[in-house]
């Protein structure tokens, strides 16, 4: 199904927050967290204990930017920020789950987890093939309490199986992973309000990550990157950066700059292909050193 002109599905936070104005609240963490009853504050309200969690009441350009744990009340004193709240330290599982919602009942559910480095970085996360069945009966009544009249795909992050984020919009980094049909059914959601993704072949897979270094201008050639492309047990490789663009355009987590995504259904062909990935990477000042001196590109 082609998806019609006049129809935007957003890929991204900025995108959503102006489509959906009754529903952008939820883009609030003081909301996220006041509708789940959970203790917290804005900076300047000083926690009862510690430690707490403290990020950005809003950040929709997202990779967990302005995010740290606030061990004690003198750490809170020296590092406290205007639009910052706090919340509790949670623990539990952590995932990311996509929602298929009609007029706020959830109908399809897929959850991701993540295995973390630090710094806000991901090494790779596993698309899992099971339910979590305690996730999804919270979370789908938290949606159908807060979120009626929304129809389209939601992204929940959980901790633990409490809220920690939502978005009006689903992960897109590993889309070609849910299965076939599954494009198709996101589009009839948005033109018509219906979904019909039967995801009878849905199986486990990974989509593992690059980072490089800040500050660095990154150069690859395409052509390499089609020949990895063709490699067994990968579906997809992504650059998760624009060459002509400031650097500082791109939102990155702290820890890194996120170079390249491999989607894959084996782990280890996954890991292997960013290895040679990784190696195809040169910055562009050493290439443009390179053609100065006549020595080897990236020498």
């Amino acid at each position: 199904m082609a998806c019609p002109e006049d129809v935007v599905i957003p890929t991204d936070d900025e995108e959503a927050y102006r489509l959906f104005p009754a529903h952008r609240w939820v883009y609030n963490k003081l909301l996220v967290c006041e509708t789940q009853g959970l203790v917290h504050g804005p900076h300047g309200i000083v926690p009862r204990r510690f430690p707490v969690f403290s990020k950005p009441i809003y950040n929709l350009r997202g990779m967990g930017t302005g995010g740290r744990v606030i061990a004690s009340a003198h750490e809170y004193e020296r590092v406290q920020a205007p639009g910052h709240l706090w919340m509790p330290l949670l623990g539990g599982e952590h995932l990311s789950s996509d929602v298929a919602v009609v007029d706020g009942a959830p109908l399809w559910w897929r959850h991701t987890t993540g295995v973390a480095l630090d710094d806000g970085m991901f090494d790779y996360w596993t698309l899992l093939a099971e339910p979590r069945t305690a996730v999804e009966t919270y979370c789908g009544a938290w949606l159908s309490r807060h979120l009626r009249g929304y129809s389209g795909l939601v992204n929940l992050e959980t901790i633990g199986g409490t809220i920690i984020e939502c978005h009006l919009r689903f992960a897109d980094q590993w889309v070609d992973l849910y299965g076939d049909g599954w494009l198709e059914s996101l589009v009839a959601l948005y033109v018509g309000g219906r979904w019909g993704f039967r995801d009878e072949a849905r199986r486990p897979a990974y989509s593992v990550v690059l980072f490089g270094r800040h500050g660095v201008r990154y150069r690859i050639d395409a052509d390499r990157v089609d020949e990895l492309r063709r490699s067994p047990g990968v579906s997809s490789i992504q650059i998760t950066f624009h060459q002509d663009r400031p650097l500082e355009t791109h939102a990155m987590p702290p820890g890194g700059f996120r170079l390249a995504i491999v989607n894959c259904w084996d782990l280890a062909a996954g890991l292997l292909v960013r290895e040679r990935l990784g190696m195809l990477f040169r910055s562009a000042a050493s290439l443009a050193r390179g053609l100065e001196t006549g020595s080897p590109e990236g020498a």
